[in-house]
């Protein structure tokens, strides 16, 4: 159940060079023929907690206790859901700027370009749940964006040029929008997951890894890294070896979730949103 959308590795870049011309690549295969218009760009390739990942992560932090602090403090005023509506615009935007270097300026391949990954799907869960406060929407942003999301933040497989480049920033824009969301949601505006919310986010996500996993093998893909780990180093890779990760994965993230669902239905907090949000039921 990783995260993270599939990016091209150096044996897939390096086939792709050698079948298709620099001058056919176009716009659309920006990076992947032999001369990487971004990596020249940005002037070197991305490294794993190097300065500027280390920066991101540390901006991501600051926003985010900027975000709690604001929230909190004007919780019961119309303040936190209008800068729910706010952010619920800009991740949007930050989405569809994701979708459109994907799809235009990305790998076209089906393998990289679809957004099926789960990281996909909480940014999109996350910009429904700060536009309604709905449950369900929320459920699947704390769940996926605190657990999943984070990892793909800590540990992203981006092999590719590193800042400023398109890639870069539309990776970490994406992963980013999920994990702040679920934050400011969380301990910013009040909302609380309960068992409920944990049902729906663990039959969801199985659901999703059915149908993923049958998609895989139809089209030799590897969306949620379901036929193989990752290229770079994650925490797969201490969950032993295909197919037993896959189980491994499945049991540890539903007692993650599970304890990270148990002190807030412990505290009796509320689960729903109140009632100043009438269209904010589902």
């Amino acid at each position: 159940m990783a995260t993270r959308r599939g990016y091209p590795t150096a044996s897939d870049q390096a086939v792709i060079a050698e079948q298709s011309p620099p001058a056919a690549l176009g716009a659309r295969n920006l990076g992947l023929g032999s001369v990487d218009v971004e990596l020249l760009l940005s002037g070197h390739r991305f490294v794993t907690v190097g300065v500027p990942h280390a920066l991101v992560l540390a901006t991501i932090a600051v926003v985010a206790a900027a975000l709690v602090i604001l929230g909190w403090r004007h919780r019961g005023t119309p303040t936190p859901w209008r800068l729910s509506r706010v952010l619920a615009v800009v991740f949007a935007a930050i989405l569809l700027f994701n979708e459109v270097y994907w799809l235009f300026f990305g790998p076209s391949e089906i393998k990289y370009s679809l957004p099926l990954q789960l990281c996909d799907l909480a940014a999109i869960a996350a910009v429904w749940a700060l536009w309604s406060h709905s449950p369900t929407a929320f459920a699947l942003t704390y769940f996926w964006g605190l657990t999943l999301t984070t990892q793909a933040l800590l540990s992203p497989e981006l092999t590719g040029p590193g800042f400023p480049s398109l890639r870069f920033l539309s990776f970490f824009g994406l992963h980013s929008s999920a994990v702040l969301a679920a934050i400011y949601l969380t301990w910013g505006v009040g909302l609380r997951p309960d068992w409920r919310s944990y049902r729906v986010a663990v039959l969801a996500t199985i659901c999703w890894g059915v149908v993923m996993f049958a998609f895989d093998q139809v089209t030799a893909t590897n969306y949620g890294f379901l036929d193989t780990k990752p290229q770079v180093t994650s925490l797969l890779d201490v969950l032993g070896p295909w197919p037993w990760y896959l189980l491994v994965e499945v049991l540890l993230g539903a007692a993650v979730w599970a304890l990270i669902t148990w002190p807030w239905v412990r505290q009796r907090a509320p689960s729903t949103p109140d009632a100043s949000a009438p269209w904010a039921r589902l």
